[in-house]
């Protein structure tokens, strides 16, 4: 009786591991070479690389700054780009009975997407809460201030106004369409001059991350020479020279931060004192830990590319042929 036989092969099995692990720690170990030596040739040049993280930080901190900045001011004028009330303030002799019927009315129409009555009470409580006329008011043998419908319409409102004015319970109605339209345009004006800033210091850091790697290139080209005529693959020449860049960049990225946290902590007291003289509180909101993040994330990776573009202008130059 013959015995079928299965071939097992454990042994092969256990090889093709053990060499996929020997090759995973040479990679890491190449890795890990390649930052430390980036990161020493940091530390033996501290004033060039000062000046280097310097002018980046300052180029990347500029539109960020911009940026917060008009995001702080849109926030402090309430977003009143995307603010479309409609205030219809009513006869004198109108009550706050028939103010909430004609409120009622309105929103059966379909461009309304809210009305709020205002009495006449609640508008002199809130007048004498905005003024400093309080006493004068007490004065006054009646309330003078008529009921107001504030109306949110669905669209920009147009149809809405032209209705409110032709309604005889109406004496006057405010719609401040036309500067809300002027500080939206210029607000996304502001936007995208941010982004256009945004883009040419951008472009700004790339080409110094790409000088000074291409000096550190020029420095290092007899070594460079060497390792390509010893079969040297392009990944490992560039390896080190990529991490240089990163680390310039992700540098500059904290570097930025620090000026930008500097500076709002600069400009957050005069600020205080100037939005309390208005009887408001504001404070200045920074791009926070998800911005902060991406900062870093984009300063390293433009640094990245600009060590690429160099190394690789350089090993395209240099790479030896076959003769």
């Amino acid at each position: 009786m013959s015995r079928r036989e299965v071939p097992a092969k454990p042994a092969a099995a256990a090889t093709r591991t053990v060499a996929t692990r020997r090759r995973l720690r040479a990679w890491r170990e190449q890795h890990v070479h390649a930052l430390l030596s980036s990161l020493g040739r940091l530390a033996r040049r501290p004033f060039a690389t000062l000046l280097t993280v310097g002018v980046m930080a300052v180029a990347l901190a500029l539109p960020l700054g911009l940026g917060l900045a008009l995001a702080n001011i849109e926030r402090f004028s309430g977003s009143v780009a995307e603010s479309r009330e409609v205030s219809a303030f009513l006869k004198p002799d109108i009550d706050a009975h028939t103010a909430r019927s004609l409120a009622g009315g309105l929103t059966m129409r379909p461009d309304v997407a809210e009305v709020k009555v205002k009495t006449p009470e609640e508008a002199l409580a809130e007048f004498r809460a905005m003024s400093e006329l309080g006493d004068a008011l007490d004065l006054l043998a009646e309330n003078p201030l008529p009921a107001v419908l504030v109306v949110q319409p669905r669209d920009d409102g147009a149809a809405l106004v032209e209705a409110l004015q032709l309604m005889p319970q109406v004496e006057y109605v405010q719609h401040d369409a036309v500067w809300r339209q002027r500080l939206g345009a210029w607000l996304g004006f502001g936007e995208r001059l941010v982004q256009v800033i945004a883009v040419l210091l951008g472009l700004g850091v790339l080409l110094v991350v790409g000088n000074t790697v291409r000096l550190d290139i020029a420095a290092r080209a007899e070594e460079i020479g060497v390792l390509q005529h010893l079969g040297a693959t392009d990944g490992f020449v560039r390896r080190p020279f990529l991490y240089l860049g990163a680390c310039y960049g992700l540098l500059a990225g904290l570097f930025a931060a620090g000026l930008l946290a500097a500076a709002g902590q600069a400009l957050q007291p005069r600020l205080a004192a100037l939005v309390a003289s208005y009887g408001s509180r504001f404070t200045l909101e920074g791009p926070g830990w998800q911005g902060g993040g991406l900062l870093l994330v984009a300063a390293a990776g433009i640094g990245w590319l600009g060590a690429w573009l160099a190394t690789g202008h350089h090993l395209r130059r240099t790479r030896p042929t076959d003769v």
